[in-house]
C-alpha cells in the first residue's frame, strides 16, 4: 500500500525572512514599550507607598537581558539556533507568567529579570541566524531591512499596551507578552530550518571563551566603546522608565502618551536611515562625537528652560518633548556606530566579542539607569535632565580620545 507524499514545504522568501527576524527581535521592544502606559497603575497596585518604584521594571529587565547575553552566543554555537531560541523564549514566558501573579513589587522585579534573561535569546539568535545565511554587504543590507521593520514596534507598542490596560488591566499585558512570543516562535519553528550545520557546531569551552573575552577587552577602543554604550544605553533606559510618568504626572497628558511616543519612534526610524548615509561620508567617530555634542547641548537648553520657568503648560511640554525626543534620536546615531567601531579590530572574534560587548554594556546600563529612574520627581523633569547631561559629558570625553585609525591584528 502506498502513501501519498507530503507536499514539500515552500521555501521561505526574503520578505518573509526579514519580517520573521524583525518580529523575533521585536519581543525585546514590545517587552519594554508596551509596559510604559501601565507604570502608574502598577505602582499604585504593588507599591502605593512608593509608586515610583514601578519605573524600575525597565532597568531590571535590561539587567536580566544583559546577563543572559553572556550565555546565548556560546550555547547557540554549541547546540544550534532553534533549540536555544525556544529554551530562552520558554524562560521569557516563565518570567511573564510570574509577573501575572506577582503580589509584591519585589516579585514583579524578579519576574522582569527572568523575562530579560529570556529576551536575550531572541536578541542574539537573530543576529546569528542572519549571519548563518548571509555575509558581508548582503548581511548589512538585510539587517537594515530588519531594523526598519523592527522600528515600527515601538511606534505601536504603547498604544497596544494602553488598550490592553483599559480593557483588562496591567496583568493582561504580561499575558500579551506570552502570546506574542509563542506566536512568533511558532512561526519560526514551522518556516525556518536550522541554519547552523552540525559540522560547524563548537563544543562549549570555558577556557576558550574566557581567552576570547580577555582579548576583546585588551583593545582600548573596545573598552571605550563599552563605557560609552553603558552611558548611552543608561540614558535610553532612563528616558524609557521616566517618560510616561512625566507625561502623566507632570504634564497631565497620560492619555495622549501613545500617540506622542509613536511620533518619536517613527522619527527615530527615519534618523536611522539618515545615519546610514551620513556615516559613509563622515565616519563613525565623527558622527558619534557630533551626536553626543548635540545631546549635551539639548540637555543644557532644557535645563535653562527650567530656569526660565516655562511651567507645565504648552511651552513647558514642548521643551520637555523635544528634549526627550533628542535622547531617543541620539541612539540612532550612536549605538550601531559604536558596535561597528568596537568590532573593527576583532573580525576574527566577532561572535565572542559581540556577546561580551552587548552583555557588559547592557548590564552596566541597567545599573546606571537605576539612579536615573530614582531621580524622577513628579513635580519636575529637571532632575532627570541634569543626570542625563552629566552622563553625556564622560561619554564625550571617552570618544574624544578614540584614535582615528585602529590597529588591526597581525
Amino acid at each position: 500500500m502506498t502513501h501519498p507524499q507530503r507536499p514539500a514545504r515552500r521555501p521561505i522568501s526574503r520578505v518573509e525572512f526579514v519580517a520573521m527576524m524583525a518580529m523575533i527581535v521585536a519581543i525585546v521592544a514590545f517587552s519594554l514599550d508596551a509596559m510604559l502606559p501601565a507604570i502608574p497603575e502598577i505602582g499604585a497596585s504593588l507599591s502605593p507607598e512608593r509608586p515610583e518604584r514601578a519605573s524600575l521594571t525597565v532597568p531590571f529587565f535590561a539587567l536580566g537581558m544583559g546577563l543572559g547575553t553572556l550565555f546565548v552566543g556560546p550555547l547557540a554555537d554549541a547546540f544550534g539556533r532553534k533549540p536555544i531560541l525556544f529554551a530562552f523564549v520558554a524562560l521569557y514566558c516563565a518570567g511573564a507568567a510570574l509577573a501575572v501573579v506577582a503580589e509584591t513589587m519585589n516579585m514583579l522585579l524578579l519576574a522582569r529579570v527572568i523575562q530579560g534573561l529570556g529576551a536575550a535569546g531572541p536578541r542574539i539568535v537573530v543576529t546569528a541566524v542572519v549571519r548563518d545565511r548571509h555575509s558581508g554587504r548582503d548581511m548589512a543590507r538585510l539587517m537594515s531591512f530588519i531594523m526598519m521593520v523592527f522600528a515600527l514596534v515601538p511606534a505601536i507598542a504603547p498604544a497596544a499596551g494602553a488598550l490592553i490596560l483599559a480593557v483588562a488591566g496591567w496583568r493582561a499585558i504580561f499575558l500579551a507578552f506570552i502570546v506574542f512570543a509563542v506566536a512568533v516562535s511558532l512561526w519560526y519553528a514551522l518556516r525556518q530550518p536550522e541554519t547552523l550545520d552540525p559540522a560547524d557546531r563548537r563544543p562549549l569551552n570555558f577556557a576558550r571563551t574566557l581567552d576570547g573575552a580577555r582579548e576583546t577587552l585588551s583593545h582600548d577602543v573596545v573598552r571605550r566603546s563599552i563605557l560609552v554604550q553603558v552611558l548611552v544605553f543608561g540614558m535610553l533606559f532612563g528616558n524609557l522608565s521616566t517618560i510616561q510618568p512625566s507625561f502623566d504626572q507632570i504634564y497631565g497628558k497620560g492619555a495622549e502618551f501613545p500617540a506622542w511616543f509613536a511620533l518619536i519612534a517613527c522619527f527615530g526610524a527615519c534618523m536611522g536611515f539618515v545615519n546610514s548615509k551620513v556615516v559613509m561620508r563622515a565616519g563613525m567617530r565623527k558622527v558619534i562625537r557630533n551626536a553626543l555634542c548635540v545631546q549635551f547641548t539639548c540637555s543644557l537648553l532644557f535645563l535653562f528652560s527650567g530656569l526660565a520657568n516655562l511651567g507645565t503648560g504648552t511651552a513647558g511640554f514642548a521643551a520637555y518633548y523635544l528634549w526627550a525626543a533628542s535622547v531617543f534620536l541620539l541612539v540612532s546615531f550612536v549605538l550601531g556606530n559604536l558596535n561597528a567601531l568596537a568590532l573593527e579590530p576583532l573580525g576574527h572574534l566577532a561572535g565572542t566579542a559581540s556577546s561580551v560587548i552587548a552583555a557588559l554594556s547592557t548590564v552596566g546600563a541597567a545599573l546606571v539607569t537605576i539612579p536615573v529612574t530614582l531621580a524622577f520627581n513628579s513635580a519636575s523633569p529637571m532632575p532627570v535632565a541634569l543626570v542625563m547631561a552629566l552622563l553625556t559629558l564622560p561619554a564625550l570625553l571617552l570618544m574624544w580620545r578614540v584614535p582615528r585609525d585602529v590597529p588591526q591584528p597581525a
